[in-house]
């Protein structure tokens, strides 16, 4: 199993459809920065939400929301565009959200005393039989 840790801002609306199970599934378009050396790139992930556990959490969501993702990486999909070019489809199946403390809702820096050792509002609907959370650094053993 591969699971992946993604931070970066939405890149549209999340979108919501139904399967015709009924099943609920939502997608949202995370580009995430990259660097190696002075090269700068952008890697678009497509998310899939499955469900409604985390319905309260992304009706905060818009394009421009700063989003940690952690899930399962799908294998990568080579189609090509419009152009003709190969592109590279890289999908991952989230099984948490959270607001990264480098941004604001709507992707403008926060300021750095803004900024507190007090995590516990950013992670949303972690699953209960994981018994992780955010970490308070009055929990930190040393």
């Amino acid at each position: 199993m591969n699971i992946i840790h993604i931070a970066g801002h939405l890149g549209a609306d999340p979108e919501v459809r139904f399967t015709s199970g009924g099943q609920k599934v939502t997608t949202l378009r995370v580009a995430a920065r990259t660097r190696k050396g002075k090269e700068e790139a952008t890697i678009w992930w497509r998310v899939t939400v499955w469900g409604e556990q985390f319905d309260k959490f992304i009706s905060f969501l818009k394009k421009g929301s700063a989003i940690i993702v952690v899930g399962t990486m799908n294998k990568p999909e080579i189609f090509n565009d419009r152009e003709g070019k190969p592109q590279v489809s890289m999908e991952l199946t989230a099984s948490n959200l959270m607001f990264p403390p480098f941004g604001k809702s709507g992707g403008a820096p926060q300021a750095q005393q803004e900024t507190t050792s007090d995590f516990s509002g950013l992670t949303a609907g972690v699953l209960a039989d994981e018994g992780t959370g955010a970490v308070l650094d009055d929990e930190v053993p040393f």
